[in-house]
């Protein structure tokens, strides 16, 4: 089956030639780390059976965070530490959307700019939950930022996972009581345009403070942001399993590619109620590379570049064959 390293490898040498000026060199650097992964360019072990000497060669793996087959140990590790912090209470699925008028500063400020989203996200709920009209208490709050949808459209927004109610705040607390647990409704009736309108308003004076060139015109910040609000009730493994599977992956895995060739890449996207095909031409702008089209004829402007990479990689030899079974 094709994969994300085929496709840098088809056509990565000549999207750096045309577009390399307006590359970030974490984004240079994932491309190397995901070609080079798993192969003889990291060297790698030798294993060999103490019952029939078969030998086995594995590669070393890139450990770049963008690399679509590392991190299954790091995901798993991420999944157990957040479902240790999970209360016995019912939990609602908050979405954050910033306005595509706002993307392009986005991916101009990343660091910056993501930081200040998701914080401004979290920070939104807690406020508003502290009212006794919606929920009485200061609520938890788990936020995971995702930058693409399943077509590889550039779209930041923030999931959060929230507790379906909070504890009173100490200030509140009757002399001598402990905290009290003030349960939401069971809808969780929030308001989605004040929590729409606090978010953006602290997105935009962390922003501004932050990113004081971004020089965005006025009316960007006039323009509504999109929450979405659902209950998971008991179910919040669900929502860890889906949060999980974006917290150390690229915008694309290796099981969507289902077809590399000398011009275009086919991947596998969602789009409710059924599963459509995209076809990707390697060839764009530097700003919106890899315009992709749907089967049905809609295009969008796609990246396969990840954000950014944590950690050097340096290559190594095979080390002399370990004791240790293959099989």
């Amino acid at each position: 089956m094709p994969e994300v390293a085929d496709a840098f490898r088809r056509f990565a040498g000549s999207y750096v030639a045309a577009h390399g000026a307006a590359m970030l060199p974490s984004h240079r650097r994932a491309i190397a780390d995901i070609i080079a992964c798993r192969t003889e360019a990291l060297g790698g072990q030798q294993w060999c059976c103490n019952h029939c000497g078969t030998l086995l060669h594995v590669f070393h793996s890139c450990r770049n965070r963008a690399c679509p087959k590392c991190h299954a140990e790091q995901t798993q590790a991420w999944l157990d530490q957040r479902r240790a912090e999970m209360l016995p209470v019912p939990y609602f699925h908050v979405t954050v959307t910033v306005p595509e008028e706002l993307r392009a500063a986005l991916r101009r400020h990343q660091i910056d700019g993501y930081g200040a989203l998701i914080k401004a996200a979290a920070e939104a709920i807690i406020v508003l939950a502290r009212d006794p009209r919606w929920v009485g208490g200061i609520v938890g709050v788990l936020a995971v930022l995702h930058t693409w949808t399943q077509r590889l459209v550039f779209h930041p927004h923030v999931h959060c996972l929230v507790t379906g109610g909070g504890l009173s705040e100490p200030a509140l607390a009757k002399a001598g009581d402990g905290a009290t647990w003030h349960p939401a409704g069971k809808t969780f009736r929030f308001p989605k345009m004040a929590l729409a309108t606090l978010a953006r308003a602290r997105f935009h004076d962390a922003f501004a403070r932050l990113c004081p060139d971004a020089d965005l015109p006025p009316h960007v910040w006039q323009i509504p942001w999109v929450v979405h609000i659902t209950p998971w009730g008991e179910g919040q493994q669900a929502a860890l399993d889906y949060l999980a599977r974006y917290a150390f992956r690229i915008a694309i895995t290796n099981n969507r590619i289902l077809a590399v060739d000398d011009e275009t890449v086919t991947y596998r996207y969602k789009s409710l109620p059924s599963r459509k095909r995209g076809t990707a031409p390697p060839t764009a702008s530097a700003r919106k590379p890899w315009p992709a089209t749907s089967s049905s004829g809609a295009s969008s402007s796609t990246s396969c570049q990840p954000a950014s990479t944590r950690s050097a990689i340096t290559a190594c030899g095979m080390p002399r064959a370990a004791n240790r079974c293959a099989t």
